[in-house]
């Protein structure tokens, strides 16, 4: 399988990919994806309508925990998260007045910041070229055989190595929605797929 082939059916299916969890300003992303973690987006978005019209960054760094832990307690480890998200506001503000830096070492030594959350920051707000790599983008390169790796580590370097750097941004995207909406974990919509012959249906069909 070549990449532009590969990039070719994303296309067709997701040209206008983008990401599906709601922000306005940097920090909001930023902490919309610390919140997704082990959440759907749908569930991050419905609680961040409402911790950002509450609060700002400056107000965020300043508020109760116990407040912030009753509004997004729907996404799941909900202490943790807050304990997060407060810290980051504080550290945002005291280091940069509030403002998400292009700094990648800055933001992976925020709590609840790894790879995968600066990746999707920097390539969303700076237009830096990133392959974020999470469940789906996971499950559907191993599909697809552009990996044979568990390790998201070794996932991002491989996909990294089969799609051109220019596309590495978009194609985070596409492969997201793609595992999203069609090649689910469970149940995935085979009869919608214009990849054929993936390992997924080599494995069903014997």
């Amino acid at each position: 399988m070549k990449s532009n082939d590969v990039l070719k059916k994303l296309d067709d299916l997701f040209l206008d990919a983008r990401c599906e969890l709601n922000y306005n300003k940097d920090y909001e992303l930023l902490i919309a994806t610390i919140l997704s973690a082990q959440s759907t987006d749908k569930r991050v978005n419905s609680v961040t309508s409402i911790l950002f019209e509450r609060y700002d960054i400056f107000s965020l760094a300043k508020a109760n925990l116990k407040d912030i832990e009753q509004i997004i307690y729907p996404v799941g480890t909900y202490k943790r998260k807050a304990e997060y998200i407060k810290e980051v506001a504080t550290r945002l503000v005291r280091d940069y007045k509030g403002i998400v830096p292009n700094d990648r070492n800055y933001l992976e030594s925020l709590p609840g910041v790894g790879r995968k959350t600066c990746n999707v920051v920097l390539s969303n707000i700076y237009n830096v070229p990133a392959v974020a790599v999470d469940t789906h983008v996971s499950r559907v390169a191993n599909r697809l055989g552009l990996t044979d790796s568990n390790d998201v580590s070794k996932i991002e370097w491989d996909l990294m190595h089969f799609f051109p750097e220019d596309k590495w941004s978009r194609v985070h995207h596409q492969l997201v929605l793609f595992g999203r909406y069609i090649c689910k974990s469970k149940g995935p919509l085979c009869e919608d797929c214009p990849f054929y012959k993936c390992k997924y249906k080599q494995i069903e069909e014997k």
